[in-house]
């Protein structure tokens, strides 16, 4: 970042940078910067054509028209904002311009090389080609979505397009952009995205806190623990669980909401004494209960036994009590996602699994599901085969290296067992993994996908991520990265990706069962890692509340709710809303999912997209049921008229 006191000499110097206002500058350098700013600024294209990937419900910003442009300063942070008629790009509520850097050229793997100006805001890195045409290329990146970001040849670099940068994407893409070595527009869009991309690394907030978009809907509206857990039953008679407030202030368990179901005849004393026998505090707790015969799933942590086989009568007697609070069952099946050999490993630091000779009237099982560092391995496996180039001859050994697809198969078999066992056996079942906010969450959320038909619904799925991945503690921070430049931090890893994934392999086998479609999904996994929206910041729900996040920020259901019929199945049926899916996990019936890990090659796309097909579809069963109506009609008025006529 330049310094301010070099004033018009480093716009003379680089035209293609802008400077940002310093805190300390006075009045007289700011209207020089400001004045300086504009000439570079006007001498920039003044389309607002948005890009087809941007989204133009998310509240583009507009301003009186004025040829002036000002510099403004919000609170801590210092920015430049575009003029305040005619931006040379399109902006959200509360997004302004940082940077500017013209004659880029963009690297593309499948267009070739286009020559455009680069703009970056504290949003987006966006590209706009200098076509005079009607439909320039245009490149619209959530700067969430940068993993990191490289430096490409040396200064004497030769060859055309040598010299540059390279963008690397939590979203499998890699973008590479050229500039000339004499305009030093390199150093500048560097430092800029290592500022604005990872804020965090900077003592600032990422762009959610400045997004002032308002829609009609509230989605911080759409849970709410007590009324989800009375849905399921709890508190009504003849159920045995009952609403839980000790962790009220996260006194017990920070990475647990403050209410959860526990068994009705366990008390608050026991609840504390069992938490403090689990890792993290993360005690056993209510997921879901069977409306019939009041199985269960709950979840929790490992159990902290440690190298001395250590045991706790509260946790023993607590276990107890979620088997006979099953009376269509006298056992209790644990299952330990982890493999055995890695169970086994956290004995010595402490942890450990449950014993059949300690825990009695118990079936133990390990599901054999790897852990973040084998699923991050993968991911990037995947993404070498996948982006840029699609190798035809040697697809099918390339993506079976990876081992993906058999990552998948292990979280939804875990899933299927524990569906098939509440259902079928109507035996309650416990999950858990070592610290029970990654592999059991995945679990969990599948086996009550597969089971309650309301989670198939769009408000539905919104409550069960609020529920078993938000409330409950998923690192989604540390997963994912939010606005933190350390891509080599060895807590990153695709376990949502996997679970929204396995979500999809699922509505592939039955396409009928769900109310939502594949943008859904894509939409969900394109701002989990956005930071547009405060859905998906942040570790746990004590720290969202001590930060106030869902009063400074937008929910990703406001948004979404908003435009529910885009994101419909027009397959769609709920006739039945008590079928229990049953996919099957076999490698025969999973499928790479090409929509979402192929999208960015347009010669891996299909000739229709999914949305456009259910498009067509949604105005097909209009017009059908518009000629229904009509035939019912003559019908009453004793008018008949032949089927064929009117269809």
């Amino acid at each position: 970042i330049a310094s301010y006191r070099l004033g018009t000499r480093y716009f003379n110097k680089a035209p293609a940078h802008i400077v940002q206002v310093h805190p300390a500058m006075s009045e007289e350098d700011e209207r020089l910067l400001a004045d300086t700013a504009a000439k570079v600024l006007q001498s920039q294209p003044q389309s607002t054509k948005s890009s087809p990937s941007a989204s133009p419900q998310l509240g583009r910003k507009t301003a009186e028209a004025s040829s002036n442009y000002v510099v403004k300063k919000r609170d801590s942070e210092d920015a430049i904002t575009t003029p305040s008629s005619d931006p040379p790009l399109p902006l959200l509520d509360g997004e302004l311009l940082n940077y500017t850097a013209p004659d880029i050229t963009y690297l593309d793997h499948f267009e070739g090389a286009q020559i455009g100006t680069l703009y970056i805001t504290d949003y987006k890195l966006y590209f706009k080609s200098s076509k005079t045409q009607d439909n320039p290329f245009i490149l619209d990146v959530p700067l969430g979505t940068i993993s990191y970001v490289e430096k490409m040849g040396r200064s004497r670099a030769k060859g055309e397009n040598a010299y540059g940068l390279q963008v690397f994407c939590k979203d499998l893409r890699v973008l590479t952009f050229a500039s000339k070595q004499e305009s030093h527009a390199r150093r500048g869009v560097y430092e800029r995205l290592q500022i604005v991309a990872f804020p965090v690394n900077y003592g600032k907030n990422v762009f959610a806190y400045n997004y002032k978009a308002s829609f009609p809907d509230d989605g911080w509206k759409v849970f709410n623990i007590q009324d989800e857990l009375k849905r399921l039953g709890v508190g009504s008679d003849n159920v045995p669980w009952r609403l839980c407030y000790v962790n009220n202030n996260y006194s017990i368990c920070e990475t647990y909401p403050p209410i959860f179901a526990v068994p009705s005849n366990c008390d608050d004393s026991m609840i504390e004494a069992v938490s403090q026998f689990r890792s993290k505090g993360r005690l056993p707790v209510l997921s879901w209960l069977h409306p019939v015969s009041h199985a269960s799933i709950t979840r929790s942590s490992q159990p902290l036994m440690g190298a001395r086989s250590k045991r706790c009568a509260d946790d023993e007697s607590y276990i107890q009590n979620i088997q006979k609070a099953n009376k269509s069952c006298s056992k209790l099946y644990i299952l330990d996602a982890r493999p055995r050999i890695n169970a086994i490993a956290n004995v010595p630091m402490g942890g450990g699994y449950e014993s059949e000779e300690v825990y009695t009237n118990m079936d133990f099982s390990f599901l054999n599901i790897e852990n973040i560092h084998v699923m991050r391995e993968s991911l990037a496996k995947l993404q070498d085969v996948c982006f840029p180039d699609v190798d035809d001859q040697k697809w099918f050994t390339n993506l079976e290296s990876t081992h993906w697809l058999d990552n998948i198969k292990a979280v939804m078999s875990g899933a299927v067992k524990v569906a098939e066992l509440v259902e079928k056996q109507k035996a309650s079942v416990f999950v858990h993994c070592t610290d029970g906010w990654d592999r059991t969450a995945q679990l969990s959320s599948l086996a009550m996908l597969m089971m309650d038909s309301y989670y198939r619904t769009i408000r539905g799925f919104e409550v069960l991520i609020e529920k078993e991945w938000v409330s409950f503690g998923h690192k989604f921070n540390q997963r994912i990265g939010h606005g933190d430049r350390n891509h080599g931090d060895d807590q990153r890893a695709p376990i949502f990706l996997q679970f929204i994934d396995c979500v999809w392999q699922i509505s592939n086998q039955y396409p009928y069962a769900f109310e939502f479609n594949e943008l859904f999904l894509v939409t969900i996994l394109d701002h989990l890692y956005s930071c547009l929206f405060g859905t998906f910041l942040s570790n746990c729900e004590k720290s969202r509340s001590e930060t106030n996040l869902r009063e400074k920020t937008v929910s990703l259901w406001s948004f979404m709710n908003s435009q529910t019929e885009v994101y419909k199945n027009p397959l769609y049926s709920a006739e039945n809303p008590s079928i229990v899916l049953t996919p099957s996990p076999s490698i025969r019936r999973l499928q790479l999912w090409s929509g979402y890990y192929l999208r960015w090659n347009p010669r891996m796309k299909p000739q229709e997209s999914e949305q456009e097909r259910c498009k067509q579809l949604r105005k097909m069963i209009s017009l059908i049921k518009e000629r229904c109506n009509l035939l019912e009609q003559q019908q009453h008025n004793g008018q008949p008229e032949s089927v064929a006529a009117v269809v």
